[in-house]
């Protein structure tokens, strides 16, 4: 019952859709009559309207241009032609999915449907297994046959209809191998070429691309449908080079540039699975040959028009790096040397390609690229030479290859493709350095773990270098996000190598030292960092937000890390020449904060008055200090003693000077934040020593702080008044002689 339902549901659906057609081409033909009549019929009078606008247009002679360096000027002045509009390479594919989604869903559906009438044929047992890939053979005919036939009115309706059928046959074969056995793997195999074959020339004679991308995917996965699981490499990669010759024969002719990405993704993934599967000597020939093909595949137009497109740029520069990554990997795998051989070689062929621009004096886009991948092959040869890891290297190398190119270019897909590949940079980068905790015996700086942080230093630098000298858009707050973003990492990174390294060569050393050095480099590492903050470009929240973090890093390294060094001397752990190392970081917080700081932006807050202040104060107590400490103690045991003597008698005193200092300051520099932080040490100072010190005090050393304090405090009270007495008088003279003047 359900079958006769079938064959009458079948029967009126080609009913419906043989009425529905006729009806479509009469209103074709209707349509089809009615513009030749409007056409015929056109007034001359509608001429000059039409023409009236056009005076209102903006000519084009007269349209401002905007430089890279802000100036502006009109196109009369540009001797250079203009740069192609850049369009949105996704627009054609989400365009023709747009137009197209019902066909492509309306042929996987039949492809679905037959499939599934073909196995509930087998259920039933009304065909055999021979009779089984008749019917799917017939069918994948039949459904080429009817695109054959639509193909002049309906040419991608036609395309998808065709190359459904083509996967049809391709499905069918690849049953009949696996499934029923009914071919050999070289049957199989001869069948698929032959699909292939006749599919490339059906798209080749249809002129559809559609149609093209449609049969290299079934070439390219064909060898996978007839696969036995053996390991025949060499018999692969000749059957996918033959492909690919064919795929640059119909790129060469018909100028279709999908083909070629189609075959290179495909290709890559099969020389990839290989290198890591096997890797053997002969996967380095099949390397060099699609490189030749896929070389001369992106530089087809160049020769031909004497251009490069976004495309063409984007292929040379992934073809230099996959080929570079899959050989030097296989090199290393085989323990051949020298691994360099193969960017050299590269590197040889751009050279040839830019000195051909060098002659022409063409010093425009090509010669940017070619100079470009040039200089990139020979650093990664340098690299690679050193023993450098070659992932992390060739990813960091890469990306400043795609921000150099669209710096040149100006195409937004390259620096895309930098904002895709820089944090797989950093991912690359931290797994490298994970192997700090497993070497043993590193060389100083000449080791490949810091080797490889070194290209990854210097191509950081390359990338800072050319987000500094780019314009930021202001029309698009993403963007900035992002290289504000891509600014710290790059600065991270930088920072953790150097740091890492250090860390590992005095990894023997007592747990104080490591640390004191730590943050010394720390410190010293933003003070660069603000020292040349201009010609660094550092924007002026960051440059903030680094004076914030050094100050509590002094205030750290002080006052912490200092007193772990100071037990360390005391119990003999380390030599007490190593105290006179630590004070370096007194040169960076006094060029700071009488420099730096008076010259940027970071007083905008009054908090920053407390951070400097509470800086100031803790690094001159704790310095003081330990200072003390060091001097009077000879162990351990005495240096708590000394301590608390310091802390007793000599810092009430010190932070009474200090108090007096920031309130003198404050009067006059008109500051009140400062007097406000003198006036609360001082608060602080009278609570410790009436709360505390006084009871702790022998009448001795009590007598003499309260002496020493009350002339301290009486010389800083006469001296604040007779401040204030000048600073009236200039006040009264000013105003006498504004007064004068207005008389």
């Amino acid at each position: 019952m359900n079958e006769y339902l079938a064959v009458i549901l079948i029967i009126v659906i080609a009913i419906i859709f043989n009425n529905l057609s006729t009806k479509i081409r009469k209103l074709e033909k209707e349509i089809s009559e009615l513009n030749s009549k409007i056409n015929k019929n056109i007034l001359p009078t509608e001429i000059p309207q039409e023409a009236t606008p056009a005076k209102e247009s903006v000519i084009p002679s007269q349209i401002p241009i905007h430089e890279p360096n802000g100036e502006t000027r009109s196109s009369e002045e540009n001797t250079n032609p203009l740069p192609p509009i850049q369009k949105d390479w996704l627009n054609p594919v989400f365009e023709f999915l747009k137009q197209n989604i019902l066909t492509v869903i309306g042929i996987f559906t039949l492809v679905l449907g037959i499939g599934y009438f073909v196995k509930y044929a087998i259920d039933k047992n009304w065909i055999g297994e021979t009779a089984r890939a008749g019917i799917g053979l017939c069918t994948g005919t039949v459904i080429i046959l009817t695109g054959h036939f639509l193909r002049k009115n309906y040419k991608t309706f036609a395309s998808i209809i065709t190359g459904g059928g083509i996967a049809v046959l391709y499905f069918t074969t690849t049953i009949a191998f696996r499934e029923y056995h009914i071919f050999t793997q070289n049957t199989a195999f001869v069948i698929t070429s032959v699909i292939t074959a006749i599919s490339i020339i059906l798209s080749y004679y249809y002129r559809s691309e559609v149609l093209i991308i449609f049969s290299l995917i079934g070439g390219f996965t064909a060898p996978l449908m007839i696969s036995t699981g053996e390991s025949n490499y060499l018999f692969l990669f000749t059957y996918l080079t033959l492909l690919n010759i064919g795929m640059l024969a119909v790129a060469f002719l018909q100028h279709w540039k999908s083909v070629g990405w189609t075959a290179y993704i495909f290709t890559s993934i099969y020389l990839f699975y290989w290198t890591v599967d096997v890797p053997e000597l002969l996967s380095i020939t099949f390397y060099l040959i699609s490189y030749i093909i896929f070389y001369i595949f992106a530089l087809l137009d160049y020769f031909r028009k004497k251009e490069l497109s976004v495309s063409d740029i984007l292929m040379l520069a992934l073809i230099n790096c996959s080929s570079i990554l899959g050989l030097t990997y296989t090199f290393n795998e085989l323990q051949y040397e020298p691994v360099i051989i193969f960017p050299l070689i590269f590197a040889l062929v751009n050279v040839i390609l830019l000195f051909r621009e060098y002659r022409k004096r063409n010093f425009g886009t090509s010669f940017s690229v070619f100079s470009g991948i040039t200089v990139s092959l020979i650093t990664i040869a340098a690299a690679l030479q050193f023993k450098t890891h070659l992932i992390t290297s060739v990813w960091a190398i890469e990306a400043s290859l795609l921000l150099f190119i669209w710096k040149k270019t100006g195409h937004k897909i390259f620096k895309t493709c930098f904002h895709i590949l820089f944090p797989l940079v950093i991912i690359a980068q931290l797994i490298t350095w994970c192997e700090y905790f497993n070497a043993k015996d590193l060389s100083i700086i000449f080791n490949p773990v810091f080797l490889t942080s070194l290209v990854t230093i210097v191509s950081t630098g390359i990338n800072l270098y050319l987000l500094k000298n780019t314009p930021k858009e202001t029309d698009a707050e993403s963007n900035s996000f992002f290289e504000d973003l891509i600014t710290i990492a790059s600065y991270g990174v930088i920072y953790t190598a150097i740091l890492l390294e250090i860390t590992y060569h005095i990894s023997d050393m007592p747990w104080a030292v490591i640390t004191s050095v730590g943050l010394l480099y720390s410190i010293f590492y933003i003070f660069i960092l603000l020292l040349f903050r201009k010609k660094l470009n550092i924007a002026k929240d960051l440059e903030t937000g680094l004076i914030y973090l050094f100050m509590i890093l002094i205030m750290i390294n002080i006052s912490v890390s200092t007193s772990s060094i100071v037990t360390d001397i005391l119990s003999k752990k380390i030599q007490s020449s190593f105290y006179l190392f630590h004070l370096f970081q007194w040169i960076p917080f006094i060029y700071v904060s009488l420099k730096i700081i008076p010259d940027t932006k970071f007083h905008q807050s009054k908090i920053s008055y407390w951070i400097i202040s509470l800086a100031f104060i803790v690094s001159v107590s704790c310095e003081l200090r330990h200072l003390y400490v060091v001097t009077v103690s000879h162990n351990l045991t005495d240096s708590y003693s000394a301590t608390n003597h310091f802390n007793i008698l000599y810092l009430p005193i010190i932070w009474t000077i200090l108090a007096s200092l920031f309130i003198y300051i404050g009067l006059k520099r008109n500051i009140q934040e400062y007097n406000k932080v003198g006036f609360a040490l001082i608060g602080l100072m009278v609570l410790k020593l009436y709360g505390y010190d006084v009871w702790q005090m022998d009448n001795i050393s009590r007598i003499s702080a309260f002496i020493a304090l009350g002339i301290i405090l009486l010389l800083s009270s006469f001296t604040f008044q007779r401040l204030k007495n000048i600073i009236k008088n200039m006040v009264d003279k000013k105003e006498k002689n504004q007064g004068n003047q207005d008389l």
